[in-house]
């Protein structure tokens, strides 16, 4: 089972894509865990993630989380995050994976 952690400003508001993405996840049958935290937990989180996603509004610290992690990282894109578009948030989550 692949792990992949969404982190945003709160870890509140990435919430309704984490859903998203687990029913995207589940219409597939991909063994997922999806969770979503705040910006300032990720070290300690993500220590055992597979990839870190991080919500628009804190893709500016990009270069400090790849910083802090060993797993892949990337920016959720604008346009998906603001669709809560679960099923491209889980594409870019598997591709990051290499999936």
């Amino acid at each position: 089972m692949k792990k992949i952690v969404l982190v945003c400003a709160g870890g509140m508001s990435t919430g309704v894509l984490v859903n998203n993405m687990k029913q995207a996840a589940q219409k597939k049958a991909i063994p997922v865990s999806i969770d979503a935290f705040s910006i300032e937990s990720v070290a300690s989180v993500a220590k055992d993630a597979d990839c870190v996603l991080l919500g628009p509004q804190v893709s500016y610290r990009l270069a400090e989380v790849q910083g802090l992690v060993a797993c892949p990282t990337a920016s959720i894109d604008m346009r998906t995050y603001g669709m809560m578009d679960g099923q491209k948030a889980l594409e870019q989550a598997l591709e990051l994976i290499g999936e």
